[in-house]
């Protein structure tokens, strides 16, 4: 057993709930018209012991809308939550059944540092956490979880709850049937099938009695084909007053980690709300804790694995910086991150925090916020408060293994320190001088590992509060700040480095259809890469294809010419017929242009094919003669494997009426997980420097459509509606007469329309922002 103590100090309890109402007798239509009601408003430190339109196909042309119809509002009756269950798949062959050990984490916070760190901004990081954490986050669908609500009834002093697959409820969820949850008005259902339908419902009770059932409401899981952690809440957080916050707040970060990995395991946890561990030992000064069971697994089991289990651009690098020859006997990894590799390490941690085998080990960790810190489970976070989502993605982040065989002083490395550097090419184990993250040998210095012995070696160098960067990670937290994981931040590096598989959504594709004028009408496509690597990129100018069916267009771009510019203007590559040059290598890429051949269809028609750095570009569209006529301009991006993405697609055109407005389509791609898409339709802010453009859409309209042409969205004034949300990412239009959306959409196939209000016309620009 090894064990070293580095627990940190959190003191406010948290304020207790106002007295219940005093009690009457309920009648059964009351509790009736409570859950109607409900449907009608709802809306959208570490210690280690061990309409009618075309079909959907081809071209993104042929994905977009061809009609346009009035907007259709709809109310969600619930708020789902997802998460699976059942053990996780283990690959074939891995036979062999490793014996756990217990790890313990312990979170510290600011005041706890021995000595002030010598911070180095990370360099490799494109994701700022507080660009991600702006704004409270709903309670959302898991993998085996959803979230049942109901409106209160005034004299009740409490609920039952019954959870059943059968609308009929002839059977029941094991758990929830007569299901006592106190006086809440909501509950996380727990340990469910993902993409399943439930259906549930409740009576009020109070000391004179029960009322009848209420009507039967209905709660979905996610729909999920990657990694479920199935959350369960112990007493301390289903008997709390403000359990349903907490829970939310849980739900919401394990919601982060669903959508970030398609790794097919379920990783069961248990969350806790208490000064207590879950042994019963106080936690002290600790902030959060979490308890999880490792597996000594020989060096080349555990490195062979890890190989083949490679998939990103990460991996590819990580992997070429592996040794040569065994640093030590074991790699000790996690059980959930041995399974994530196809080793046969289950679950092995009980409710009261014991590690073994058996009925009672069916956890991967338990995980405690201090219930005596001031928590606070909503954002913003105010200053003198702690941010329980971001503490509660730290202790996941160390269940999934995350962390340092420094904490523990055992020989065996843990996955993590396969990748701690000191400088370009040296390695560094030791608590002693500077020992950072990198995944290419030392050459690129991620973020620092913390070295003050009173907080977890396995987490980040913190610098004095408020800190820069509050990584999730940060060996010591601060009050009053927040931050995520993400597939770009130092947490989600690691964790896709140490054997977990990304399945963060990007645009791969963006396409305009809009009439290309000449002179300043002509049509104008930007794009941006950003990460490390470099991406390729297929651009596509269409034009007599769209006169064919199934568009069957009139009028249309006789003889696309396409230039490709970088963001000085200059150009990097120009075509007029796709034939002239690339011929071979765009045909040899196949259907790698979202599932279509990246060739065009008519040999009057462009295309190039460049391997573009981080960047800002341009692709502008014309008629070769100087004409004019409706045409599509297209990126697509074929080199998905890499660490680069398209973030950022944006179209200048002319808007015009009809078959003329700019029709923007763009086709989010990337297993489970869900992106945060904003659209935006400008105009009056095109004739103001540096752009300087006549002729300029006055009044835009933005309608925003998923692949079967149902409207998600419309706006005409950004402020009409989502104005606080916009607001928040600090990206709103200039002008109060553009337009804007914000949507989390999965991924699949989407269209942008921009027009001008009252049929009006001119000059305008839609953009499409990949936020996170």
């Amino acid at each position: 057993m090894r064990m070293t103590d580095a627990r940190h100090a959190a003191r406010r309890p948290f304020p207790a709930s106002p007295e219940p109402p005093r009690p009457r007798v309920l009648f059964a239509r009351e509790i009736q018209d409570s859950g109607q009601k409900a449907n009608e408003t709802a809306k959208t430190s570490s210690e280690r012991d061990v309409g009618n339109c075309p079909g959907f196909y081809g071209s993104m042309e042929q994905r977009m809308i061809c009609a346009m119809s009035s907007i259709a509002f709809s109310l969600v009756a619930l708020v789902a939550a997802s998460a699976g269950t059942g053990m996780p798949t283990v690959a074939s062959g891995a036979s062999a059944v490793y014996q756990p050990q217990r790890w313990k984490h312990v979170s510290g916070r600011e005041e706890d540092v021995q000595a002030l760190p010598i911070y180095r901004s990370p360099s490799a990081v494109q994701a700022n956490p507080n660009d991600i954490s702006r704004s409270s986050i709903p309670v959302m669908s898991t993998g085996s979880t959803f979230f049942a609500r109901w409106a209160s009834v005034s004299a009740a002093t409490g609920y039952r709850l019954d959870v059943s697959q059968q609308e009929s409820f002839n059977s029941y969820v094991d758990g929830y049937r007569d299901l006592d949850v106190g006086n809440m008005t909501g509950r996380v259902v727990t340990g469910l099938s993902p993409g399943t339908k439930y259906y549930y419902r409740v009576r009020a009770y109070n000391a004179s009695g029960s009322s009848a059932d209420s009507q039967v409401m209905v709660g979905t899981t996610a729909s999920r084909a990657g990694l479920i952690i199935n959350a369960t809440f112990d007493s301390s957080i289903t008997n709390n007053p403000n359990a349903l916050a907490i829970q939310s707040r849980i739900t919401a970060a394990v919601s982060i980690f669903e959508n970030l990995f398609s790794d097919p395991i379920t990783v069961p946890i248990l969350f806790r709300y208490s000064a207590s561990d879950a042994d019963g030992s106080p936690l002290g000064h600790a902030v959060s804790d979490s308890i999880s069971a490792i597996y000594p697994i020989p060096w080349n089991t555990y490195i062979s694995a890890l190989r083949v289990h490679a998939t990103s651009g990460n991996d590819t690098r990580a992997n070429a910086s592996l040794p040569a020859t065994a640093l030590s006997a074991n790699v000790d990894p996690s059980g959930a991150n041995g399974r994530a590799i196809g080793l046969n390490t289950p679950p092995g941690v009980s409710a009261n925090g014991n590690v073994g085998s058996g009925p009672d080990f069916i956890y991967d960790g338990v995980i405690t916020l201090n219930s005596s810190d001031p928590f606070q489970f909503t954002r913003p976070v105010n200053s003198g408060n702690y941010d329980a989502q971001r503490s509660t993605e730290h202790e996941i982040d160390e269940v999934l293994g995350l962390g340092s065989h420094l904490n523990g002083g055992g020989r065996d490395l843990e996955p993590q320190d396969l990748f701690s550097w000191s400088s370009s090419g040296t390695r560094n184990l030791t608590s002693s001088g500077t020992r950072y993250f990198s995944i290419d040998s030392g050459t690129t210095d991620i973020i620092d590992f913390n070295q003050d012995p009173s907080g977890d070696f396995g987490d980040w160098l913190s610098p004095p509060c408020p800190q820069p960067e509050p990584y999730v990670q940060n060996a010591f937290a601060c009050a009053g700040q927040s931050s995520d994981v993400s597939a770009s931040s130092p947490e989600g590096i690691s964790l896709d480095v140490i054997g977990y598989t990304l399945a963060t959504p990007s645009l791969v594709n963006i396409s305009t259809r809009a009439s290309v004028q000449t002179g300043q009408g002509v049509t104008i496509a930007g794009f941006i890469i950003t990460g490390t690597d470099s991406k390729g990129v297929v651009l596509r100018g269409l034009g007599p294809t769209l006169g064919q069916p199934p568009f069957n267009l009139t009028g249309v771009l006789a003889d696309p010419f396409l230039s490709l510019r970088d963001s000085g203007g200059n150009v990097i590559w120009n075509n007029n017929n796709w034939k002239d040059s690339q011929q071979t290598q765009i045909q040899n890429l196949g259907s790698a242009c979202a599932g279509s051949p990246c060739q065009p269809p008519n040999d009057l028609e462009s295309a190039i094919l460049q391997i573009l750095p981080p960047g800002n570009y341009t692709a502008i569209l014309s008629d070769k003669n100087g004409t004019t006529g409706v045409g599509l301009v297209e990126v697509y991006d074929v080199s998905t494997g890499v660490f680069a993405e398209l973030t950022n697609v944006s179209t200048r055109a002319f808007v015009g009426t009809d078959q003329n407005v700019a029709i923007g389509g763009f086709i989010t791609s990337g297993g489970n997980g869900s992106a945060q898409i904003l659209v935006r339709g400008l105009g009056p802010t095109l004739s103001q420097p540096p752009f300087n453009v006549t002729g300029v859409l006055a009044d835009p309209f933005l309608s925003l459509r998923d692949g079967n042409g149902n409207v998600l969205y419309n706006n005409n004034d950004w402020k009409d509606s989502q104005q606080a949300q916009i607001q928040a990412t600090g990206m709103a239009p200039p002008n109060n007469l553009e337009s804007a959306i914000l949507r989390t959409v999965a991924p699949g196939n989407y269209t942008a329309i921009l027009s001008g209000r009252n049929s009006t016309t001119g000059i305008g620009l839609v953009e499409v922002y990949k936020l996170k």
